[in-house]
């Protein structure tokens, strides 16, 4: 029996968290995309910015001025998720002003991701992907206790010292007081290809880190993204990587999703 009461998302269906250890692995790119991927696919979906000390959420979907609008439910006013390319978004970068960094300790940023659940009127939801921010920090301990989670992703490169963090960040989710299943893991920046070159692959940080990150925590490895030049200039400007035409990389991403609808 848990400690903790749940919070009741009586309309969502499926809610999986993506997770790393360190920042600077591509993360939220994975998450905001794969809540694309999932649309495209003819679910509903919606994408929680849990990042709250650096919700980038608003700028990847060109949402940065987005506010959201107010419903009434019951007694309770209710906030309405903005959407973008099908998917139904919340962020504290909605919220709060962009130019200035929040001042918050632990339990407050836990409370507050807590509330953006709650206080959200999500609609029929087929899949909620949660961005959690880098590291294990109280709000992926308060989501991971608050919430009925499907699984979780975890997002590393090949690269050893972001394999190191991205284990520590596995470990978390398998302590045996919160046994949230691990889904898989996704390893970004796998290898580059020059665009002129398309048959040829280098592997710029190592290359097996995430099968073997994935064999650790009994697991599988749901994808190997590559590292595509354009994907940093489309987030700024508001753009999935659907909107790239890198067929590589919408490839990778659809393979990636297809294996998640598999376990999940």
């Amino acid at each position: 029996m848990s400690l903790f009461e749940k919070i009741e998302l009586a309309d969502v269906r499926r809610v999986i968290a993506v997770a790393s250890g360190k920042g600077g692995v591509g993360k939220s790119t994975v998450a905001a995309n794969l809540a694309v991927a999932l649309s495209r696919q003819g679910l509903r979906t919606a994408l929680v910015d849990a990042d709250i000390f650096g919700p980038s959420v608003p700028k990847m979907f060109g949402l940065e001025d987005a506010k959201p609008e107010m419903t009434v439910a019951g007694d309770k006013n209710m906030m309405l998720p903005v959407e973008r390319y099908g998917v139904r978004i919340m962020s504290i970068g909605f919220l709060v002003d962009s130019g200035k960094g929040l001042i918050w300790r632990g339990p407050m940023a836990a409370k507050a991701i807590t509330q953006l659940m709650e206080d959200t009127q999500w609609g029929e939801t087929d899949y909620m992907i949660i961005d959690f921010p880098p590291g294990t920090s109280d709000i992926q301990l308060t989501t991971v206790q608050k919430l009925v989670l499907t699984g979780v992703l975890i997002v590393t490169t090949p690269q050893e010292l972001s394999l190191a963090d991205a284990r520590k960040a596995a470990s978390m989710f398998t302590n045996p007081d919160l046994q949230t299943p691990i889904l898989g893991v996704v390893e970004n920046m796998s290898w580059f290809t020059p665009a002129e070159h398309p048959d040829e692959k280098y592997y710029l940080f190592g290359r097996g880190g995430g099968q073997r990150l994935a064999e650790e925590f009994n697991t599988r490895l749901l994808g190997q993204i590559p590292l595509v030049a354009g994907i940093g200039e489309a987030a700024d400007k508001g753009q999935s990587i659907y909107n790239l035409e890198n067929m590589p990389l919408m490839k990778a991403f659809d393979s990636m999703v297809g294996r998640v609808l598999s376990c999940a």
